[in-house]
């Protein structure tokens, strides 16, 4: 039997629809994902902690959940918002329904409306407030509408590792040890590096610089991870200090942190960028890829004169800047995910390139 369900946007106008996943309500920023396949990457990658998810892709749980795609241990992302969703699952990996995986984790599910309409009010007046209520709540009390609430803004602190943890590479293949600042790291950026040949040390975001010097590293990963980069100045402290020291490799809100450390600015995209279709052209090579992305925040391009930071990549749809580098530091930035998953695998030299600053080779990208 189906249970209705009601989403309420910032400016009060409200979609109802159908209940699967958690039952429970919340308050969300409500975004958009253009992507085919890769629900279940999408609802475990911690960048999308708070977020309500709206699927631009009509069908979603057709393939279920399987136990290896997962990008982090307990998702955080808090509804999925799709047009049809399938419950009857078809594929030789599955292990368990997509609401039931969504249940389990407190992710609320909403289907049953018009997507493409919900995406094209995003794209007109931008990323809002929602508030997705409880399975067949009609009265929603005034104080609980979007407009009357603030969202949290502690997502790093609550996705990043509580410990220090080690994650090896297959037996004589370890040619670097990276220490990783974990901001809200997704599962294959650390198989990635494992792939290339590094040992990674996940540290927290607040990790003060003695510890990170403790290990001695060949190279230090900033991860992606969830909210505004000036929320976590702890980060951008930390970053400041390690500048011209070991060679730094940061991706999405790690770009962004690497940014604010040598004194640029950040500001909050309209609607911002999640898919795995977005253009980038790197500005040395001319090279064009098709990239994934999954960010609110980008860098302001007028704000890095005098830094030290150059763009080296642009994104054609929108020219915002995809990429840095430091004129003078082994330092580099990249907006997008090279580690796809999920999305094209087009950018994973870039790994290659982190991997020529560490052995003190040129530039290989």
């Amino acid at each position: 039997m189906k249970t209705r369900r009601k989403l309420i946007l910032e400016d009060g106008t409200e979609y109802t629809g159908y209940s699967f996943g958690s039952p429970g309500e919340k308050l969300l920023e409500l975004v958009f994902n253009t992507s085919m396949v890769g629900y279940q990457e999408i609802i475990s990658d911690p960048s999308y902690t708070d977020q309500a998810v709206v699927m631009t892709y009509p069908i979603i749980g057709n393939y279920g959940i399987n136990a290896d795609d997962n990008e982090t241990y307990v998702p955080s992302i808090g509804a999925l918002i799709v047009r049809d969703y399938n419950d009857e699952p078809s594929n030789f990996r599955c292990i368990s329904t997509l609401s039931d995986h969504m249940e389990k984790y407190d992710i609320a599910g909403l289907y049953g409306i018009d997507t493409r309409a919900l995406t094209r009010k995003i794209r007109e007046y931008g990323s809002c407030k929602a508030f997705i209520t409880g399975a067949g709540e009609e009265n929603v009390p005034e104080d609980k509408y979007p407009d009357k609430q603030n969202l949290r803004t502690d997502q790093v602190k609550r996705v990043s590792t509580g410990k220090i943890r080690e994650y090896k590479c297959e037996p004589g293949r370890e040619r670097f040890h990276v220490v990783a600042v974990d901001c809200g790291i997704k599962h294959n950026i650390i198989r990635s590096l494992n792939s290339f040949g590094c040992r990674v040390t996940l540290v927290p975001y607040d990790t003060d610089i003695d510890t990170v010097e403790s290990y001695h590293p060949d190279g230090i990963f900033l991860s992606n991870g969830p909210g505004d980069p000036t929320d976590v100045p702890e980060t951008i402290d930390l970053v400041r200090k390690l500048h011209g020291r070991y060679p730094i490799f940061g991706i999405c809100l790690g770009h962004q942190i690497l940014a604010l450390s040598y004194g640029a600015r950040t500001y909050k995209l309209k609607f911002g960028h999640r898919g795995g279709n977005h253009p980038v052209k790197d500005l040395k090579s001319g090279r064009v890829d098709i990239t994934s992305q999954n960010h609110s925040y980008a860098v302001d391009d007028k704000s890095m004169e005098g830094t030290g930071l150059i763009a080296t990549h642009l994104n054609l749809l929108d020219n915002t800047i995809e990429g840095i580098e430091h004129e003078s530091d082994p330092s580099f930035g990249i907006q997008y995910h090279p580690e796809s998953a999920p999305g094209p695998e087009d950018s994973i030299y870039l790994f290659e390139r982190f991997i020529g600053l560490m052995s003190g080779g040129k530039d290989n990208a």
